[in-house]
């Protein structure tokens, strides 16, 4: 490829380390290789309607540390099934054919997709319908299969760490339960991360349902020990054995409707009934997703961006690229889309956590 166009778009949920992505990847496009740059605002929805913006190495200074994304994004608008608003009712369109016509008018050569599962299905889809498509992994839950980690998971861990250091303080002074609720969905990654940076007590992941009984046990022990205070860390997606998970609401044409939130007020109450012992709830919710992108984020998202202008170079299409080890690597994104990545409950992470005396509410 000789002097051609990228295009790039950021899809889903926000996360640091977005604006890390697109400045290397418009920093390499022209530097190394002489490409010009297209941006889509707001995820596909961009795509869709035209929304666009040059990119340029101008338009890209200063934003390395910088959370959110300068192009914006959306975790509401697949191109498949494109929400139309007609008369005052929405209906589902089809509009992929609409995102091909507007690459094709631009002229763009490849497009850079940066997003999570959702965001990479519908690159999946592209790439089979003719689009030369790039996928680059991105989520705070760490759950995407085929890579070591996602961008944005380091700097959420982090937010998560920082809040379990200043529960401790206060939950010492007024010997309370703290519990604090962090994100994840159906895996449990940060979590188990935070929790053991932060040295809580007990962590409840979605990979291990828990049996309160446990939890309310474990609690007991180290009160019978004279600790006069306990720190319990709970995924969102966390569940008692044989319960369900606990649901905030249902989000109406979205393509992901389930919203998850809560667990953390139950598990609080629970505990203060049982024990008769103060309980405070803290959900972190999105303050998990925003502020200053940390050092490893920065690195990994612009070796990602770094790696997937290479691979538009070298006309390695339909691959997203990855974390092999130590080493950038790419893989089919068919084959990165659709399994879920959870928590080995027999792996070295669990047993290094309960070997430090971490419960998991489980046998």
């Amino acid at each position: 490829m000789g002097n051609k166009k990228i295009g790039v778009m950021t899809g889903g949920g926000d996360c640091p380390g977005l604006n890390a992505v697109i400045r290397a990847v418009v920093k390499t496009a022209i530097r190394k290789y002489d490409y010009e740059v297209v941006g889509f605002r707001d995820g596909y929805r961009g795509l869709v309607k035209n929304d666009y913006m040059p990119l340029t190495e101008r338009n890209v200074s200063g934003i390395l540390d910088r959370g959110g994304t300068i192009l914006g994004s959306s975790n509401r608008d697949n191109p498949f099934k494109f929400l139309i608003e007609k008369n005052g009712q929405f209906e589902e369109r089809d509009m992929s054919e609409r995102v091909i016509e507007n690459i094709s008018i631009h002229e763009i050569d490849a497009m850079v997709f940066i997003g999570g599962d959702g965001t990479l299905t519908s690159a999946r889809d592209f790439y089979n319908m003719g689009v030369n498509a790039v996928g680059v992994p991105k989520t705070i839950d760490n759950d995407l299969s085929y890579t070591e980690t996602t961008f944005g998971f380091a700097t959420a861990v982090d937010t998560a760490t920082d809040a379990i250091d200043k529960l401790h303080s206060t939950a010492e002074s007024h010997h309370r339960v703290m519990i604090l609720e962090v994100m994840g969905r159906s895996a449990g990654w940060i979590a188990l991360h935070a929790g053991i940076a932060g040295g809580a007590d007990v962590i409840l992941i979605p990979e291990i349902p828990y049996k309160l009984d446990n939890v309310v046990k474990s609690l007991q022990r180290r009160k019978n020990l004279g600790k006069s205070f306990s720190i319990v860390v709970v995924a969102e997606g966390a569940k008692p054995e044989g319960g369900d998970i606990v649901v905030s609401k249902i989000v109406e044409n979205s393509p992901d409707p389930v919203r998850l939130g809560g667990i953390g007020n139950k598990v609080g109450s629970d505990i203060e009934t049982i024990m008769g012992i103060e309980t405070r709830v803290t959900v972190l919710g999105h303050l998990q997703r925003g502020g200053r992108t940390n050092a490893a984020d920065r690195v990994l998202s612009t070796r990602y961006g770094v790696a997937a202008v290479d691979l538009v170079h070298a006309e390695k299409f339909g691959q997203m690229v990855c974390l092999k080890g130590s080493e950038i690597s790419s893989v089919s994104i068919a084959d990165a889309v659709g399994t879920i990545k959870n928590v080995d409950v027999d792996g070295e992470l669990i047993r290094t956590a309960k070997s430090v005396g971490i419960e998991f509410g489980a046998e």
